[in-house]
């Protein structure tokens, strides 16, 4: 496979290029400006980001570089999957503002596109692709997290409204957005994967409680969220009332891609850890540096895969799982590298840490990729089943009413 780029591609690149020059700084190679990102910040901190990010986000709407592969008639500009990962991988070279609009550029934007309806796109695309909107994804419960379809908040029809009532947990960023996706049962008589239903909710709406979940890192990025008596317009179903599982397959779809589509770090940053503490001669650590430069490459190619699905006309399949579980691997004996090299100090945290405890956040991180979008062994079974053929799991409640489960 030739992954040089097509004529298109290098046009398109040199397009970003001159825009990014114009209008950002080329990022500083090293440890401090990737760690000013990702370190744990109070809420006034976080809320000046979030503004920064939303000023950046319309600058890129404004150029045409926000929602690049939405059709021409929502605001995009209808370009290739593969165009659209160009401006990324130019964009991670420039010290811009931490993305705080994944789950609604990546995820409910293309989730409208494809089954909304035209009030809901005229109404929300414009807003998400400029920023002036944050999303959240609320989805997971306490007892509803692998195994989605078991999800128990309730929603029941009251004239031209649902009232919802239930618990939400895991909702990454939720106390600092404007709407949510939300998936609610409105239908307990039919089994699980049924009698779902997709709403769209203001996260302003009276009965929404968020609590904000401290980490071991001492970062603020999940929440729980609950739900008491909420109301939501019946027309804020996206698809039908009761068939909201195959909503759900599109968003988680485009969440694994999003997940797959970029890293923390770059391996520029490994490599410097390694000479900065002189390891680099050491025969065995070359070894493992090689393989996590591989891992790397792997996730790159993987990459292209997934955008050659979206350039095709096709919604990323079990490529966007697989790519998922690699970049899972990636993190995890990432993680172990950076505290192996560390050793002892490795232990210690923040100011009294080496690089203000850089890696340290990163040994914690490796745990959300493997977790957030499907974990990893939901991811095996999709490949499993989906690309190998091998015999589905029992699923001995598929058909059974959700009701007598």
């Amino acid at each position: 496979m030739d992954f040089d780029d097509s004529p298109e591609e290098a046009a398109f690149r040199q397009e970003c290029r001159t825009w990014l020059a114009a209008n950002a700084k080329l990022r500083t190679p090293g440890i401090a400006e990737v760690w000013r990102t990702l370190r744990p910040r109070d809420e006034g901190e976080d809320d000046a980001s979030l503004l920064v990010g939303k000023r950046w986000q319309a600058l890129k709407a404004d150029a045409g570089f926000a929602g690049i592969q939405w059709p021409v008639e929502y605001g995009g500009r209808g370009l290739s999957g593969h165009l659209a990962g160009v401006f990324k991988q130019e964009e991670a070279r420039y010290d811009v503002p931490a993305n705080s609009f994944q789950v609604g550029v990546d995820m409910v934007g293309p989730t409208l596109i494809a089954h909304g309806t035209p009030a809901q796109c005229q109404r929300h695309l414009d807003p998400i692709k400029r920023g002036d909107e944050v999303w959240c994804q609320l989805f997971s419960e306490p007892d509803a997290g692998s195994d989605l379809a078991g999800l128990s908040t309730r929603a029941v029809r009251d004239g031209d409204e649902f009232v919802v009532n239930g618990q939400k947990v895991w909702t990454s960023g939720a106390q600092s957005s404007d709407w949510g996706i939300l998936l609610v049962r409105t239908d307990p008589d039919q089994p699980k994967h049924r009698g779902i239903t997709y709403l769209l909710v203001d996260m302003r709406t009276p009965g929404i409680e968020v609590r904000p979940l401290t980490q071991i890192d001492g970062a603020v990025h999940f929440n729980e969220v609950f739900l008491s008596d909420v109301r939501v317009p019946v027309e804020n179903v996206v698809g039908e009332i009761d068939g909201g599982w195959g909503v759900t397959m599109t968003t988680l779809v485009n969440e694994r891609s999003a997940i797959g589509g970029g890293g923390m770090v770059q391996f520029a940053e490994i490599l410097m850890l390694a000479r900065e503490l002189g390891r680099t001669d050491e025969p065995v650590l070359r070894q493992e540096l090689a393989k996590i430069y591989t891992y790397f490459q792997i996730t790159r190619f993987l990459g292209y895969r997934v955008q050659t699905s979206i350039s095709n006309g096709r919604q990323p399949g079990p490529e966007s799982s697989v790519m998922k579980l690699h970049i899972s691997r990636q993190y995890g004996e990432g993680g172990d590298l950076y505290m192996s090299l560390l050793g002892a100090a490795g232990m210690l945290w923040l100011d009294d840490a080496p690089f203000d405890g850089f890696f340290q956040g990163l040994f914690l991180a490796q745990w959300a990729p493997r977790i957030g979008g499907g974990t990893d062994q939901i991811q095996r079974n999709i490949a499993g089943e989906r690309v190998l053929g091998l015999p589905a799991e029992p699923r001995v409640d598929k058909a059974v009413p959700f009701k007598d489960l």
